[in-house]
């Protein structure tokens, strides 16, 4: 991005969620490099959800204290150092969710203090310059984040007091907004697009990707092959307990229940969980003869929250 800052024009490049993915973080930078900006910007979830935690935070670590770059925490920083504190969950949603950070924490050994040390936002200097702040997801907190159909009210207060520039990520959806007199940039993500976890993204991707070549492969047998990608539905409760027979996983945790169903609920602008009846429909549709020209095609049934998260 281009900024003015004290009166001159400047070249800035801003990266985000990059969640332990080594090669994309290293694409990245290596497009950023060729770009040569003046400065380069961090906007938190370094580590977290993928493969190469360590590597990862080494190499922005080492960019950062050769080159200058800011750098804050995201919200999975914060997951990993929760396990300095002790109050990791043991048992339920909350618990599967968390299996990544503890995972992640062990990976981090001599590392943890300069991962604390993150400020959780950055601002530059305002003196006859261009004030631009950046935190992770909003003032309202890092997980509290900027999405495209928030309202103009919805997003004063997201970035107040309002700087010029006010730079994100978390979603992992880019947006470029002007609001009153300050410019919002969603930085999105290096990582992954998707529900923000790479072996779920990874899976869900290659469905979609079999399902193209499939359709490629059976089309001059007329034979279709298509997708339907559901967001979250409401199927009511379990037949069977999650992790029947695992004593210890037993209890289920009601709290990491609600995290999850807010965070879905959130996450869809239809404000709303989908029905075991709309997502039957869909695939009825997909399977009928009203389809009997359609195939390859990944039809998303999430109440506009395709890829979101």
């Amino acid at each position: 991005m281009l900024v003015i800052n004290k009166g001159a024009l400047m070249k800035m490049a801003v990266l985000a969620d990059i969640h332990s993915n080594l090669a994309a973080l290293e694409t990245t930078l290596d497009h950023i490099d060729r770009w040569r900006p003046d400065q380069i910007l961090v906007g938190g979830d370094i580590i977290n959800r993928g493969p190469q935690p360590r590597v990862c935070f080494e190499l922005v670590l080492a960019r950062a204290e050769q080159e200058g770059w800011p750098l804050i925490k995201g919200n999975h920083e914060d997951y990993v150092l929760s396990y300095l504190k002790g109050d990791w969950p043991t048992s339920g949603p909350a618990y599967e969710i968390q299996l990544h950070a503890r995972w992640t924490f062990d990976q981090m050994e001599g590392l943890i203090e300069p991962l604390a040390a993150l400020p959780d936002e950055w601002e530059s200097e305002e003196t006859a310059g261009t004030q631009i702040r950046m935190v992770h997801a909003s003032m309202l907190g890092n997980r509290d984040g900027i999405f495209p159909w928030c309202t103009d009210a919805e997003l004063r207060e997201k970035m107040a007091p309002a700087p010029a520039v006010f730079l994100v990520g978390h979603t992992h959806r880019p947006l470029v907004r002007t609001v009153d007199d300050t410019l919002i940039v969603n930085v999105g993500s290096v990582a992954t697009r998707g529900i923000n976890r790479v072996p779920y993204s990874a899976a869900k991707g290659g469905v979609a990707a079999t399902t193209v070549c499939l359709a490629m492969e059976l089309a001059e047998y007329n034979i279709r092959v298509n997708c339907v990608a559901p967001g979250g539905v409401d199927a009511g409760e379990r037949a069977v307990a999650r992790n029947q027979g695992l004593d210890e996983y037993d209890q289920v945790d009601a709290d990491g229940i609600k995290g999850v169903m807010d965070q879905t609920f959130r996450d869809t602008p239809m404000g709303r969980m989908g029905t075991p009846d709309e997502l039957a429909a869909a695939i009825a549709y997909m399977a009928s003869d009203d389809a009997a020209y359609v195939t390859g095609e990944v039809m998303h049934c999430s109440g506009g929250g395709a890829g979101l998260r």
